[in-house]
């Protein structure tokens, strides 16, 4: 049925889809970082699905796993919510690859709406001109916190061959009908009568869907939950020919087509904030169902907490922090260790004080790696060995991993697996690697060459972990730092250290 719908897809051209910054994509040794299925041949990893209401194990439809994440609507400079929501969905990408699944990740910019041409209006510019404004924004502030860019980016303005025609099936189907507008051209709604599980995503009753969405007085409606799939133009505002007159879509039935002409009739994972479960994601689900006769449209929905500022979720409505501005004193890769430092299903508060806290984090994390790298150094280059084959039981609990000479991080590895296994829990994740670099310290004290395959094991599986998590630990970057003294004078310590003995040829 969506044949035409999908062999119509109109990418964006290369200059948005590529220009991909660099990540590194690291292979780890160990079997049980890519076997991510135990012995029963069942996956291990578990995420939270707010289409179940609970924790549902992750078995993809295929390969690639199909992603999509409701990107920005650019009508203002990226908030701190903006970046919590798309570093989260950055990690779960980034730890499905490196539990071995490949991804294929989409995400939209809704780059006409009501909001972009309110904006246009208050600017004296173009809606385009707003979108282009503020998505360079985005590119530069994403670019900066490490989240890596997506297969492909879809651009409303890009899809509306495809909308035209998801509609049009809509309608010929009956899931849908035309009413009249408020300036002369034509309307269309979604009958939500016409389909019995409206509501399944956010479990509300008919009365409580009626509060909190974009409910508008219309006594062409046949319903009041019914909603726009497509908009009779406005007086001065962007239009579209359409089979109902000129117009342009309305809000939720952009992702439906943007999802299903990139990735298919069914996908994997659904990424957005809370915020959007209702009503759009309900809608999503509602007029993709009804399309296709497939269901789930999405097997999980993993929704992303609020950030809020004080009692209130920071939003461009109301209050909120501009990620640029922050950035403006604070090392990108901290502040993204900041939004890491709890589930991304959690909702939390902005603080400066707990991003000051994230800050020395960071610190501490990259000045580990920097002292460790000094004093391995310092001690004789390790002649090359044979490795030996791997063999041991990836089905073993974290605690139950053998620590060997070949890996002597083997434990602190599975412990970062199977918090990340546990609904990406980077809060989980994030301790794993405060007690990696406890032990590096540890190490690194002690100056022991006979602790150098310990040593190098660490710095290994520290690049490895951060890689993960996206945190660049290089404290170039630090720019507003004031170097602490002390570790200045360590370091510097050990320079000289390692120059001496080289000298001597003192390996002891």
């Amino acid at each position: 049925m969506l044949d035409a719908l999908v062999a119509g897809a109109n990418p964006s051209d290369a200059a948005k889809s590529q220009g991909v910054m660099g990540s590194r994509v690291v292979v780890c040794q160990k079997l049980i970082v890519n076997d991510h299925q135990n012995r029963s041949g069942q996956s291990r990893m578990q995420i939270s699905n707010t289409l179940s209401g609970h924790k549902d194990t992750f078995e993809p439809i295929s390969l690639p796993v199909r992603m999509y994440v409701c990107g920005l609507t650019p009508k203002n400079e990226p908030h701190l919510g903006h970046a919590r929501l798309f570093v989260a969905n950055d990690v779960i990408r980034r730890y499905l690859e490196y539990r071995g699944f490949p991804v294929k990740y989409v995400q939209n910019f809704t780059d006409i709406d009501d909001k972009t041409i309110a904006a246009a209006t208050r600017e004296g510019i173009s809606p385009a001109e707003v979108a282009r404004r503020y998505m360079d924004g985005y590119f530069r502030d994403m670019d900066a916190l490490a989240v890596r860019r997506a297969d492909e980016f879809t651009y409303v303005t890009e899809f509306m061959p495809q909308i035209i025609d998801f509609v049009t099936q809509l309608v010929a189907k009956g899931n849908a009908y035309v009413a009249a507008g408020e300036f002369g051209e034509n309307d269309v709604y979604f009958a939500t009568e016409t389909f019995a599980e409206y509501g399944k995503l956010s479990k509300r009753n008919a009365d409580a869907m009626l509060v909190g969405a974009r409910i508008e007085p219309n006594e062409h409606k046949h319903d009041a939950r019914d909603f726009a799939l497509w908009k009779g133009a406005k007086p001065g505002e962007p239009w579209w020919e359409s089979p109902w007159g000129r117009g342009r879509p309305g809000w939720h039935i952009e992702c439906s087509a943007m999802a299903m002409s990139t990735l298919g009739e069914q996908i994997d994972i659904h990424g957005g904030g809370t915020d959007l479960i209702f009503p759009h994601h309900e809608n999503e689900i509602a007029q993709s169902e009804a399309l296709t006769g497939k269901a789930p449209f999405t097997r999980y929905w993993a929704h992303t907490g609020l950030l809020q500022l004080g009692d209130e979720k920071m939003a461009h409505s109301g209050s909120f922090v501009t990620i640029r501005s922050v950035l403006e004193a604070t090392p990108a890769p901290a502040l993204r260790l900041y939004l890491l430092a709890q589930s991304y299903r959690t909702n939390f508060t902005y603080t400066e004080e707990n991003l000051a806290t994230n800050v020395t984090r960071w610190r501490r994390w990259a000045e580990a790696r920097n002292i460790a790298n000094t004093v391995l150094e310092a001690f004789p280059t390790p002649k090359p060995t044979r490795k030996k084959k791997i063999t041991e039981d990836t089905s073993l609990a974290a605690s139950e991993v053998p620590e060997t000479v070949d890996d002597p991080m083997a434990t602190l590895r599975a412990e970062f697996i199977a918090g990340m296994d546990d609904d990406f829990n980077t809060s989980r994740g994030v301790a794993v690697v405060d007690e990696l670099v406890r032990r590096l310290n540890e190490l690194a004290t002690k100056r022991d060459p006979a602790q150098a395959t310990a040593l190098r094991a660490g710095l290994a599986l520290l690049d490895e972990l951060t890689d993960v998590l996206g945190i660049t630990l290089d404290l170039a970057l630090d720019v507003r730092r004031a170097v602490d003294d002390a570790t200045r004078a360590e370091i510097e310590a050990l320079v000289v250290a390692r120059t001496t003995a080289r000298a001597a040829k003192d390996w002891a």
